[in-house]
């Protein structure tokens, strides 16, 4: 200070003297980058004055305020509330430089890497496909989807001339899981095969802690195999065992299911530690052998069908689902060593009804007592 009062204030000085005067009036100065909630002051077709909080009102870019949409113009009403990022701070001879699409588009990036942290799973539409994989917007950012990371099979023949059936995923939805986020270098990527492992993980964990035995459920056909099939219960496949099918005997369960089929099942068994699912289609039927003593009598004469042969004797069908055993001493006069030197399998046969054990789902059947002979006609 000299002797006239007279005060000299540096540089230094004058921005420890702002800082100050922000922190007791509430300004802060902003810098670029920064993300700053504002409300809009005064809207023209030229320009769009923004209240961001610090000693000059700040400026929408000329160039966002061309080429904005009419939907997005009409948010800029004087009074509404605008997030704004941060282009230039401004200084003495210039007013600070914001954008509303740089902030929405950090605001995705923030999004995605919440959604990297949390491992949320989320479904969103594909919008276009290159040789690597496909594309997909979370916001105003380009999600890209490795063909390694992708599950779901395009369905039908390839329309691009290319070859490449990824774009018969365009218009689907997926879902999706964040697996990399690099903002600086613009990378989202995305998972549908680690999305679907989480989701599966997640419903057989939820199915195998509230299926009940005698339970019966809707379920879809996803597999057939020569043991049964395999049906999917919303997340986790339960196993339909061949004898648990149908009532009748059959020798491939593509007999009487299709993958896709829409079926009802009984929950017969459930091993959360082996996370196994038994299941019964044929229990969730009306069990024919519910009617067979209205139907059948001993004594009387009846028809069937050979299905199979044993060492003792042969199975026959009466009707789908009840089979009766004509024993081998019940085939023909005299000894029989094998049922093959009287019957064949496919051979129709006039028998008569020795015993019905409906409790037990036998029938005991006789070929020697209807005079020896002979199959029926058909065979």
């Amino acid at each position: 200070m000299d002797q006239s009062g007279s005060t000299e204030i540096n540089d230094e000085d004058f921005a420890t003297l702002w800082q100050t005067y922000g922190d007791v009036y509430g300004y802060a100065t902003p810098m670029r980058g920064d993300l700053r909630e504002g409300v809009v002051l005064q809207s023209r077709s030229d320009r769009v004055i923004v209240d961001i909080g610090a000693k000059q009102e700040a400026l929408i870019a000329d160039r966002e305020l061309q080429e904005m949409t009419v939907e997005d113009r009409d948010l800029l009403r004087p009074g509404n509330a605008v997030s704004v990022y941060i282009l230039h701070p401004g200084d003495a001879e210039r007013a600070p430089i914001v954008s509303i699409e740089r902030a929405r588009a950090y605001q995705d990036w923030v999004r995605a890497e919440d959604l990297l942290q949390s491992g949320e799973i989320l479904t969103l539409k594909v919008t276009g496909c290159n040789k690597g994989g496909a594309l997909c917007e979370l916001g105003r950012l380009q999600g890209f989807i490795p063909a390694s990371q992708i599950s779901t099979q395009p369905p039908g023949e390839p329309t691009d001339p290319s070859g490449d059936r990824l774009t018969l995923l365009v218009g689907m939805e997926l879902p999706l899981k964040v697996i990399e986020v690099d903002r600086r270098r613009r990378r989202l990527i995305m998972s549908e095969r680690q999305a679907l492992r989480e989701w599966r993980a997640k419903q057989r964990e939820r199915l195998l802690s509230e299926l009940s035995i005698g339970e019966v459920r809707r379920g879809t056909v996803s597999n057939l195999c020569d043991f049964g099939a395999f049906v999917d219960l919303g997340g986790m496949d339960g196993l339909v065992h061949i004898s648990e099918i149908a009532w009748q005997r059959i020798r491939h369960p593509s007999q009487v299911l299709r993958v896709g089929q829409e079926i009802a099942v009984e929950v017969l068994r459930v091993d959360p530690e082996a996370q196994r699912i038994g299941l019964s289609i044929k229990r969730t039927l009306e069990d024919p052998w519910q009617s067979v003593d209205d139907k059948y009598r001993i004594e009387e004469f009846v028809e069937g069908t050979v299905t199979h042969l044993v060492r003792f004797g042969a199975f026959v069908e009466l009707e789908p689902g009840i089979e009766g055993l004509v024993h081998l001493s019940e085939l023909a006069d005299g000894e029989v060593q094998d049922p093959a030197e009287i019957v064949r399998v496919g051979q129709r046969l006039r028998l008569m009804v020795l015993n019905i054990d409906t409790e037990r789902h036998q029938i005991g059947l006789s070929l020697r007592r209807v005079g020896g002979t002979q199959a029926v006609a058909r065979s």
